[in-house]
Order: C-alpha cells, then structure tokens, then sequence
C-alpha cells in the first residue's frame, strides 16, 4: 500500500519534464490540465481510502532513512496544496501568455507540484530536508522568469536566504540524530531524554536554530527579507503560490521538528518557547506596519503574508490546542485568501498595467469580479463574520487569552492584542483599495473607463476560491474536528 504513495511524487515531476517540449499552446494546457488534476484525483484518494502507511525508500548509513507517510498532517497539506496548485494552474495559462517562454514557467510549476506533495509525505528529517531543498531549487526558475536584472537578483536573494535557512535545518539534524531516538517522525517527538540530561540548553539553542530557519521560508524574523523582493518581480501566478503555498513549507518543517522530533513537552514553558512567540508577534505587526505604508501593490500584498503567516508560527509555538487548531486552520485560509488576492492583482496587471495602489481608483467598475473577489479575500484576511479568517483567528485569539490565565505569562495574551491591531491595520492597507476601486469619489471621469474583465481561464479559478472562502467560514465544523484529530496525538 505505501508505494501508492510515490505516485502523485513523481507523476507531475515527471510529467511536468515533458512540457519542455510541448510547442502548441493548445496541447500544452490540456496536457497540463490533465495533469494536476489527476494528481490532485490521486491525493484526495489517498487521503479519503488509504490508512497511515508508511514507505522506507531507502536506507544511507544504516540509520538515515529516506521514506514518506500518510498520516493525518500529511493529508491536510497535501489536499490544501494540490487543490490550491490546481485551480492557480488554470489562471496561469492566460496570464503568463504576456510574460513569454510558457512552456518553460508551466513546466516547472507542474514539477513543483510533485515536490510539494513529496515534502507533505515526508516520514523522515533527512527526506524532509532533501525535499524542502528541492523544492527551493525548482522554484527559482519560478521567480526569475522575466530574467530582468531586478528578477534575477531576487531569485538569487530568495534562493540564499532559503538555503541558508535549510541550512541551519541541516545543522540542527546532525544534533538531533545524536539525542532523538529516530529520524522518523513520531507523535509527541523522538528526543532521549537520558541523553538529553544535562545538555538540555544546548538543545534549546540547536532547535532555536532549525526555527529561524525554516522561519525564513515562512518570512518570520530576521529571514523575511526575500518575500517583498521576490514577489513584486515574480509573474502573478508564482507570487500567489508562493505566498499561499510555497511559505506553508516552512510552517510543516516547523510543525514536523516541534511535534514530531523535539516534542512539545521538552519546550514547553522554556526560554526558547517565549523567545520564538515574541519573533513570531513581532513578525506579525512589523509585517502589517509595513504593508499599511507601501504602495506598491504586489509588495503590499508581500508584507502582508510576512504579517499573515506569523499568525500561523504563534498558534504553533504556544503549543496549546486552541493555538494548534487556529493555526492550521490559518494555514488553509490565508492560503486561498492571498492565492485570490495576488490573482487578483494579476488580473489588474494584465489587463490594465496598473502596479500601484493609487492607479486602482475606480477599478471596480472596470472588473467588478475580479474586485469583489478582492473584497471577499480582503474581509476573510481582516477576520470579518462568516468568511474563514474569522474563525482561524477566533481559535488564535482565544487560546492566547486561555494559555494566558494557565500560566503562560503575558506573551500569549500580548499575542492576541497584537493580532487584533494586525486586523485592523489590515483593514486599512486592502480596504482603502477596495473603498477607491468602487467608490473614487464624485470628480472621478468615469468615461475615461472600459470593461477590462479577464476571461474565463482567470475568473473562474479566483470564484471558486472566494465561494470557498464563504462556505469554509460558513460551515468549519468538520475542518476543526479533523484537525483536531491531529493535534489529539501531539497534545
């Protein structure tokens, strides 16, 4: 049963190879449609009818052990990324018509699928590394596609950052094969503690490490600097991946080596505890205060998932129920809510040109479902009723409150006000867009507007992603049951 799980690893990446050579554009949409979505068919079979299952690949040195595992966290981000690199595949056939070379973009946005999935399925640190690398690699074809000077000095930023964050992974996995019992993940984690015993802030430092680490990739202080580089420069489709996606990567290594290496019990209430809640706060407000002030509105939409996604890292980092419901549900939400908003963003660019916020003035008249797609993934970030962000942060907020009164001390509770000024600041950088793209004011020339709505390939796509965002926040029941399932075994 488990070499079923190598199948939607290497179907996209092998098949994704083959768009190289796909000349007809015709050809090479339903040859790419087919694609994904039979791979996205075959993870969602997998996670509806397969049981946890684990694949030993193979064995180096005896003891490191490459392999993957269906397990219940691999089966929610595997579902969240197939179905999210799905839909972002069709708006990309279209939009990336005005870049040039789509045979080239389109062949390594399919492969990167097949990684993605192979990093979900990880059962091993080692695997887990040897995938996060990869998938750094194969995305940096992804950023530099207009090979401009700005877009290759961002790629080079981005891949730096990123493997000097996997890096620190790296370092941190040769210490953790001398004090955990195994490499494999296991639920509640591997540490021994008789070896442990006495060296406990060494491992303290060493897991501090791994965290700023694989932070980078999630934009947590002090490694966030290449997501408002490289998303301004990045075609549309690749900067909504890679804030709804691509960031998530470093959010499961995060969950992986915490709660399932390390463990929750060993961290909690120690000095590395606090100090990562308080850079993943500080994240959070320094990431909206930066957004609040730029203009420009692809590194808007940049700053604000370098503030959204701390979101995410504090919910993991209090190590609570509450914190670890809210935080996996913000992984869910915030991806398709920024997927909609860089779309977006997208659209406007390829249809009119426009790149800054102040351009945007009257907008909605021009592409009102683009905007109102906008405005929905807007309010679902702001944390407005019934859309999604609403409940994803009421478990966030809440279980700072609570892990305040249970002895925590003032960091959880500083969380939650800080979480609530993000909203707020998050209200004022997305919906001044929206209050100008429908309501400029009553000097505005409308004459000077025509309808610039996209076609089906990108409307369609950015629709279903904002119902979702409605229905998911309308009906969470069976997401927060599930999840916590997942947390019942780590907790």
């Amino acid at each position: 049963m488990g070499i079923l799980l190598l199948i939607p690893i290497l179907f996209p990446i092998l098949a994704g190879a083959v768009v190289f050579f796909l000349r007809d554009r015709k050809v090479r949409r339903i040859y790419i449609s087919a694609v994904v979505v039979i791979d996205a068919l075959m993870v969602y079979a997998l996670a509806a009818f397969v049981p946890d299952t684990t694949l030993t690949v193979w064995t180096i040195s005896g003891s490191l052990e490459v392999g993957f595992q269906l397990d219940g966290l691999a089966r929610f981000f595997s579902c969240l990324i197939v179905s999210v690199w799905a839909l972002v595949a069709f708006f990309a056939f279209e939009y990336i018509t005005h870049e040039g070379n789509e045979e080239r973009f389109l062949a390594f946005y399919t492969m990167t699928m097949g990684v993605l999935v192979g990093l979900s399925f990880s059962s091993t640190m080692p695997t887990l590394y040897m995938m996060y690398e990869l998938m750094t690699i194969i995305t940096v074809p992804l950023v530099i596609h207009s090979r401009t000077r700005e877009a290759i000095a961002a790629g080079l930023k981005y891949l730096g950052y990123s493997v000097f964050g996997a890096g620190c992974g790296l370092f941190g996995m040769f210490f953790l094969n001398k004090y955990c019992t195994t490499l494999s993940f296991v639920d509640g984690g591997s540490l021994n503690l008789s070896l442990v015993a006495g060296n406990e802030n060494l491992i303290l430092f060493v897991y501090l490490v791994m965290m700023i680490g694989f932070g980078c990739k999630a934009g947590m202080l002090p490694l966030h600097a290449w997501l408002p580089t490289a998303h301004p420069v990045a075609p549309a489709p690749a900067s909504a991946v890679l804030s709804g996606v691509i960031t998530k990567g470093g959010v499961l290594a995060i969950i992986r080596v915490t709660y399932f290496m390390v463990g929750p019990d060993f961290l909690r209430g120690t000095w590395v505890q606090y100090t990562l809640m308080a850079l993943a706060i500080g994240t959070v407000f320094m990431g909206s205060m930066l957004a609040f002030k730029e203009k420009l509105l692809k590194k808007r939409m940049a700053y604000s998932t370098v503030s959204n996604v701390s979101y995410v890292l504090f919910g993991l980092f209090m190590m609570t129920s509450d914190g670890f419901t809210g935080a996996l549900l913000q992984v869910l939400f915030h991806s398709i809510a920024k997927n909609i908003l860089f779309c977006c963003a997208g659209a406007i660019i390829y249809k009119t040109h426009k790149t800054y916020v102040y351009e945007l003035k009257g907008i909605g008249k021009q592409m009102p479902i683009v905007m109102w797609c906008f405005t929905l993934a807007s309010l679902s970030l702001i944390g407005i009723p019934p859309l999604a962000g609403f409940v994803s942060k009421w478990f966030l907020a809440t279980g700072g409150i609570a892990a305040c009164f249970d002895g925590m001390g003032f960091l959880p509770f500083l969380g939650a006000a800080v979480l609530m000024a993000s909203a707020l600041l998050t209200a004022g950088y997305l919906m001044s867009i929206v209050r100008d793209a429908f309501f400029p004011g009553k000097d505005f020339n409308y004459a000077t507007l025509k309808k610039e709505e996209p076609n089906a390939l990108m409307t369609v796509p950015l629709i279903i992603m904002s119902v979702a965002v409605v229905v998911l926040g309308m009906f969470p029941t069976g997401l927060t049951t599930a999840i916590n399932c997942i947390s019942s075994t780590l907790l």
